[in-house]
């Protein structure tokens, strides 16, 4: 099914966004528009540019990369693809993975070099470092994932309007967990770009294209 963009006015992003809590294998964001909110698309992307209310990234400390090295994305000086969800869902989080997968590799080479993706988990309790290698080697080898306290990870989520809660108990012992679904890019400390969950790889990899082509003047 082809995507679109959610008519999301900037004034009206952190209501929209947070409208977007997701339970992975329950009630999923369908992609469907948020209404009662204006649009403007004069910026030219698919997602949502966010202008001058680009989301401040916090400096957070505690966690670290699948390699153990530490983790601060806001220090993080070359374009960021950010994803937040854990290797146990059953559907959205997969969905999200392979559009990015499928957006950056549409890229040149050259514009490849200049993104990272990275995804945040969720579920820090079981994304274990390997877990989480394991997982991202499906979608793209050079696919960053990032673990640590949940407290961190909330704390670097919350400022992006990303929501992360424990979900309902499955009948297996184990847990969903309920996270937004958006997809945020950030350079310079500052997420000045967010899709949905619906976002079509086509549409992501011309918005990457686009940034990029700004951030280089």
């Amino acid at each position: 099914m082809a995507s679109r963009r959610a008519p999301v006015a900037l004034a009206g992003v952190a209501t929209a966004l947070a409208l977007l809590l997701s339970g992975c294998g329950g009630a999923a964001d369908t992609g469907a528009p948020v209404t009662g909110i204006t649009t403007n698309d004069d910026d030219g992307y698919r997602g949502i540019g966010m202008g001058a209310d680009a989301y401040r990234v916090p400096a957070v400390t505690g966690l670290t990369d699948t390699e153990g090295r530490p983790f601060d994305l806001a220090a993080q000086d070359r374009r960021t693809v950010v994803f937040f969800g854990y290797t146990n869902c059953p559907d959205i989080c997969q969905v999200v993975m392979s559009t990015i997968a499928s957006a950056t590799a549409r890229l040149s080479p050259a514009e490849r070099e200049q993104v990272r993706t990275v995804f945040v988990t969720t579920d820090p309790a079981r994304d274990t470092r390997e877990v989480l290698r394991t997982y991202l080697d499906r979608y793209d080898p050079s696919f960053e994932g990032v673990t640590g306290p949940l407290a961190d990870v909330v704390a670097l989520g919350e400022p992006m309007d990303i929501l992360v809660e424990k979900g309902r108990k499955l009948p297996s012992g184990g847990y969903e967990v309920d996270h937004s679904t958006v997809v945020v890019s950030v350079k310079g400390g500052r997420g000045d770009l967010v899709w949905t969950g619906a976002t079509s790889p086509s549409d992501m990899a011309a918005d990457l294209e686009k940034v990029l082509r700004e951030d280089a003047g």
